[in-house]
């Protein structure tokens, strides 16, 4: 189960399961939506052993990751490779199986992606991996689209827009608490080599363009996810409007800490990460509660 990273398994499907709804315009079909949350979780956890096998050299290093079970051998890696492509098999076999091609497709491809892509060739080599990395992160809206439809028309992209740009001022905000570990273990995440202000200047810029596309969803999720979007879309621009004017005058690049003249440190960005939880959350649950009643 740890080697599964459930809390980010958890993360995924709270956005797969409202897009089901869309998808069907109510209620969506009893069976898809058992696949979409078994077969998205055992793809999510498929990929997340994976990272855990390659990462584990970093993770002994990060204090953050240290008690993962490779770190503390509870776990061989060879146990944790079968264990993780196993997983990765039957999740794919099972959306073949069970909805359509197009639907096991993009769950092979967002495994391969998280596991090639962001885990071997972006996370350990250049600071936008946050950013490119989050494709895979927002895939299980497609995923969940195509298992429902057979498609993936231009609301499913618009989701995934959501999740994707989310993502940047998600992470970061989390990053900056946990720098230190990332610069101990060479990850170049931006928050490592570059300012604060300059990592809450790029979030303004994705947390803008988070709103604009949730907004765009509102003429196929209706009028209640329109107010709902609204609302949380202001909250979340205010919140990070507010920490950048907090940062003027924040370290320099590569700094130890995150304190700065005004106070702002790795503490008071954690407010920004818990409250792009829960924005994420109440989004997509309007998604749902709009597509039924619209």
């Amino acid at each position: 189960m740890s080697l599964c990273k459930p809390r980010i398994v958890e993360l995924l499907l709270i956005t797969a399961v409202p897009t089901l709804f869309l998808a069907y315009r109510g209620l969506p079909s009893l069976l898809v939506t058992v696949v979409v949350v078994l077969g998205g979780a055992l793809a999510a956890g498929s990929a997340n052993a994976l990272n855990c096998y390659i990462d584990r050299d970093i993770d002994e290093i990060m204090r953050r990751t240290s008690s993962r079970p490779l770190v503390k051998h509870t776990v061989a890696p060879r146990s944790a490779l079968i264990f993780g492509l196993a997983l990765g098999v039957v999740a794919v076999a099972l959306f073949a199986a069970t909805t359509n091609l197009l639907a096991a497709g993009l769950t092979l491809a967002a495994i391969f992606y998280y596991v090639v892509i962001y885990t071997i060739l972006l996370k350990r080599h250049t600071s936008q991996s946050t950013l490119w990395g989050g494709a895979c992160g927002a895939a299980p809206v497609l995923i969940a689209w195509a298992a429902a439809t057979g498609t993936v028309p231009a609301p499913a992209w618009l989701l995934f827009g959501v999740v994707f740009f989310w993502q940047p001022p998600h992470f970061w905000a989390l990053a900056i608490k946990y720098r230190d570990d990332y610069r101990s273990a060479g990850i170049p995440m931006l928050p490592v080599v570059a300012s604060v202000r300059r990592v809450l200047a790029e979030s303004v810029v994705y947390s803008w363009l988070m709103v604009a596309v949730s907004l765009a969803v509102w003429p196929w999720a209706g009028p209640v996810y329109g107010g709902v979007a609204i609302v949380a879309g202001a909250a979340f621009l205010y919140e990070v409007h507010r920490l950048f004017h907090l940062s003027r005058g924040m370290d320099a690049p590569g700094a130890a800490g995150a304190a700065g003249s005004n106070g702002t440190d790795g503490l008071v960005t954690m407010r920004l990460f818990h409250l792009s939880l829960v924005y994420l959350t109440v989004v997509f649950a309007a998604v749902a509660v709009g597509a039924f009643i619209h």
